[in-house]
């Protein structure tokens, strides 16, 4: 990939910045290296810039996803019409059990390919116990923004022996990758120890994290997905997944928790005072027959709260622009039609995420002096016309097909909807290749 960054003005579009005050301006955009350097009104490019025309079209902060994984994505349609504790003993686990590194490479560049011709451009990842390296290379070489770690599993029924780690191995693997890739092509790359929840890790593994959060490494877990879950971590541990979290230490303003579905008040309350980041996965949630979490609820209470697609099994794509439409419709029903307007539901989908990756300072909103992480969505189409508020139009009309540019750090992967050679990724190829080790990892089971 071509490391050399470049001088981009977008010229013509109607600017959504998800700033403070939801700035919507008319206008150019300069990209100078990989920052914001100018925009709106009319910008005088200077000599030797790159002109793209994005006249009719929404400019915006890409999406950031703050729970997926992309390991999962070759077991896509092939963990349907079960609940979670099912899911993950009888397809989930022993699908990453069988994985090696071919298909952990042709796992992750699928996954890459779909999330950025979607408009994604930063994700929170949590992989399974092997093959992290493979991940994290793909990662970087693809240009995709993330921040990752490998699954952590020291416990845990139905757990497959490939799977099942000491707690000195664990804890010791996931030192070395935070060592190796934190920082990593340039500063792209991020570490998060990533438990994979309560009923998989044991008290002396989760109790060895908090100090090494304290040297600015993230944590990323699971919590309170679905009942039977939460009823097996009170039997077990004595206390609910949050509570619980709290009492070793773990709840903080560098963890991020997907789901929450059912955190009570007492918990959503150490959230809230903690300053802990929620990820809201709508649809795996439906899928799994979680529930729904109580968003416009957390919000109100001050806890910051994010989007994800979870992983391909339970949704079963990564589009962050189905999971923003499905966000933003899922609650009115329950809390009104008020609750999560436009505007607001745009702030998890990039802002929002921006705060639980930690790069809230750099990304998730069009600002100048920001990493130009950005995404260019064409509005001259049938589905999204007329189009009197772009904010509107972005959250509940726009589909990935209007995707036509996204930009990392300021160089472009997604040219007119197709990948870019900086990506390294061919589509054709990457969905060849994703069919061809699914059969072998199928074989394995």
């Amino acid at each position: 990939m071509d490391d050399q960054p470049e001088r981009t003005l977008l010229r013509g579009g109607v600017i959504v910045t998800v700033d403070a005050a939801s700035t919507v301006v008319a206008g150019d955009l300069l990209i100078e290296g990989e920052r914001i350097s100018a925009f709106g009104g009319a910008i005088t490019a200077p000599a030797g810039t790159r002109v793209l025309d994005v006249s009719g079209c929404v400019v915006m902060p890409g999406l950031v996803q703050a729970h997926t994984h992309l390991c999962q994505t070759l077991l896509r349609g092939g963990a349907d019409d079960l609940p979670l504790l099912a899911w993950l003993r009888e397809r989930v686990w022993p699908f990453e059990a069988a994985l090696d590194e071919a298909s952990m490479r042709a796992s992750a560049r699928l996954a890459i390919a779909e999330l950025l011709l979607s408009g994604t451009t930063a994700i929170l990842d949590m992989g399974t116990v092997h093959e992290t390296d493979a991940l994290a290379d793909e990662l970087g070489r693809s240009g995709l923004r993330a921040t990752f770690g490998k699954a952590m599993m020291d416990t845990g029924d139905g757990v497959p022996a490939r799977l099942r780690e000491t707690t000195p191995g664990s804890l010791g693997e996931s030192d070395v990758l935070r060592a190796q890739w934190s920082n990593a092509y340039d500063d792209r790359l991020r570490y998060a120890y990533a438990p994979r929840f309560v009923l998989s890790c044991t008290e002396e593994l989760l109790r060895a994290l908090p100090s090494r959060l304290d040297k600015g490494a993230r944590l990323h877990t699971h919590a309170s997905e679905q009942l039977p879950e939460c009823e097996l971590v009170r039997a077990q541990r004595g206390d609910d997944n949050l509570a619980y979290f709290e009492r070793l230490g773990l709840l903080g303003p560098n963890s991020t928790f997907a789901h929450c579905v059912h955190a009570t008040p007492r918990e959503r309350a150490m959230l809230a005072r903690t300053g802990s980041h929620v990820t809201h996965c709508p649809s795996s949630n439906l899928k799994l027959g979680s529930g729904i979490a109580l968003v416009p609820e957390m919000l109100a209470e001050g806890i910051n709260v994010a989007l994800g697609a979870d992983g391909a099994p339970c949704n079963n794509n990564l589009d962050g622009l189905v999971e923003l439409r499905l966000a933003a419709l899922l609650h009115k029903h329950r809390a009104g039609t008020t609750a999560l307007p436009a505007a607001q539901a745009l702030q998890l989908a990039t802002i929002n995420g921006a705060r639980a990756i930690g790069r809230a300072d750099e990304v998730g909103s069009i600002e100048l002096g920001k990493r130009a992480d950005l995404v260019v969505l064409d509005l001259l189409t049938p589905h999204a016309t007329p189009s009197p508020d772009p904010t509107s139009a972005v959250v509940y009309a726009a589909q990935s097909r209007d995707v036509r540019h996204v930009f990392v750090d300021g160089r472009q992967l997604v040219e007119e909807g197709a990948l870019t050679e900086r990506t390294g990724l061919d589509r054709a190829e990457v969905v060849h290749l994703a069919r061809t080790e699914v059969a072998r990892v199928r074989a394995r089971l």
